[in-house]
């Protein structure tokens, strides 16, 4: 069977859907967007729509293979309300540094959190479902197999997280890159290639600098500026070798059938587990 999602945030998607949704017509949706009966699926300005093939049942009189119009549309927060996460998202250096190289913060949730706003679907009334089929039950099988398809489409676009709440990736991006900390990383990211350049040492040279006339004590001992008064602790990150991410799943040296990435988050958690409380 197929595996929908690699990501944390397409894991997530599903996860959510499953809290509020009937377990066994999410198997049966998840064996439709396996059995490729999901057509014309498309993401247009948070709005997903698609046709999904039916199952032909001779004792209720359907002898031909119907097809369905499905649409799903998740609950967009107001622009009031993406002023103020956008304003918080923005505050913290860990959060901006991986937008801006296009990965979603595993523990973005909590910015969402803290203004009582949710990113992922938090409950049934966040999605708006319309399915042209006569089961009485929503979601239906086929909402249900779009529904994974879009788990699958998140680990390729983290940003539709954004879109499906009623933010575009460049609006957001345009946001962050208006912040200071968003100047500072835009600037860095935006640097073009150095040259290599040979050395006859793998070590820093010291560089000599004239001693100041005067010194000040109270510079010695408190510095120039002031240090901040609350240190915002690091969040774990899945995989925290950026070169690993880009080799993909499959790179040209994995001969392997399973998914390269895979391997190796076992391998960091394993690490993690094994040398944890190790200072």
């Amino acid at each position: 069977m197929a595996q929908f999602s690699r990501t944390w945030w397409g894991k997530r998607f599903i996860e959510a859907l499953e809290a509020f949704s009937d377990p066994a017509r999410l198997a049966r949706g998840r064996s439709y967007a396996n059995g490729g009966k999901i057509k014309d699926y498309r993401i247009n300005q948070g709005k997903i729509t698609a046709k999904v093939r039916g199952s032909i049942n001779p004792y209720f009189g359907v002898y031909k293979e119907p097809l369905y119009n499905t649409t799903i549309e998740i609950k967009a927060i107001s622009a009031v309300d993406w002023s103020k996460a956008i304003a918080y998202i923005a505050s913290k250096a860990s959060f901006v540094s991986k937008l801006l190289m296009n990965e979603v913060p595993d523990n973005i949730e909590t910015a969402f959190a803290d203004l009582n706003l949710h990113l992922l679907p938090n409950s049934r009334k966040d999605f708006k479902t319309r399915c042209s089929c006569p089961d009485y039950s929503n979601p239906c099988k086929h909402i249900a197999g779009v529904y994974y398809l879009v788990a699958s489409e998140l680990d390729e676009n983290p940003f539709l997280l954004f879109e499906l709440r009623g933010l575009s990736r460049e609006k957001l991006l345009q946001e962050l890159a208006k912040s200071p900390l968003g100047q500072i990383l835009s600037s860095a990211l935006d640097t073009g290639e150095v040259p290599i350049e040979p050395t006859a040492s793998y070590y820093t040279n010291p560089e000599k600098r004239p001693a100041p006339e005067s010194l000040s004590l109270r510079e010695f001992w408190l510095g120039e500026k002031r240090l901040p008064q609350t240190v915002e602790a690091a969040s774990p990150t899945s995989i925290p070798a950026i070169l690993i991410k880009k080799a993909g799943d499959f790179p040209p040296f994995w001969k392997k059938d399973i998914s390269f990435i895979e391997v190796m988050e076992d391998l960091y958690q394993r690490i993690r587990t094994k040398n944890k409380g190790v200072m």
